[in-house]
């Protein structure tokens, strides 16, 4: 079948019901190495990372970094590339662009505004993205809906207007609760930073722990409003 913009309600229909690992070995077996998975290295990817290569290592992962990650992120890329036998691929900012923007704006512009924080996700996340993306057709992401309330309304699948290719969502509609347990009984690495108060972890700077009674995103760029709250990968 075709895998576009216009398919998109066709793809949603035939893959409702499935399981995520069903999910992702239909994509596979129709798209090949056509597709790829974009990991941070948070509890949902790395159970998309474990499905993967549990029945392929012919799929590119990779993960951005952004180079102001948690020392415990970089950790766990090691970590989970030598249980799995497979190292992920790393793509990071141009240094110019990097360079550039600390010395004209500062180091830690992103607490100005959002205007300035988003600009800092788009030469340290966006702009590598556009490179691992490359002559893809398709991307896998760890996206949940009960994550935040800019992701609700998302479907398994959907179409990546940065990228001009289709997004697909395997985890759409798990729980996190379903996330740890399949962690747990496969015995899959995750960041220890989970168990200290961060359920989601981004670059140091803006991700701190949260509080019990807190949203799970609320840690995540926490001096903005929740609708704000996307560095712009998966901005619908």
């Amino acid at each position: 079948m075709q895998f576009t913009k216009e398919n998109i309600e066709e793809l949603n229909s035939k893959l409702k019901g499935k399981s995520a690992f069903e999910i992702i070995t239909f994509f596979i077996n129709e798209l090949g190495n056509d597709i790829t998975f974009g990991t941070s290295l948070g509890i949902e990817d790395q159970v998309i990372t474990q499905m993967i290569l549990s029945q392929t290592s012919d799929i590119d992962i990779f993960t951005l970094d952004t180079g102001r990650l948690f020392p415990e992120t970089y950790d766990l890329i090691d970590r989970t590339s030598r249980k799995y036998k497979r190292n992920i691929k790393a793509y990071s900012p141009k240094h110019t662009e990097v360079e550039e923007m600390v010395e004209t704006k500062g180091i830690n512009l992103f607490y100005e505004s959002i205007e300035l924080r988003k600009h800092c996700c788009q030469i340290r996340k966006l702009n590598p993205l556009k490179r691992a993306l490359e002559e893809k057709k398709a991307w896998f992401t760890g996206l949940r809906k009960s994550q935040s309330i800019t992701r609700i309304d998302m479907q398994i699948v959907e179409w990546d207007e940065n990228s001009s290719m289709l997004k697909i969502n395997p985890l759409i509609d798990w729980s996190e609760q379903q996330v740890w347990d399949y962690i747990k009984a496969k015995k899959i690495p995750y960041n220890p930073l989970h168990d200290k108060g961060y359920p989601s972890i981004g670059c140091q700077p803006c991700t701190r722990a949260i509080e019990k009674d807190e949203d799970i995103r609320a840690g995540r760029w926490w001096w903005e409003n929740p609708d704000t709250k996307e560095c712009g990968l998966h901005a619908k």
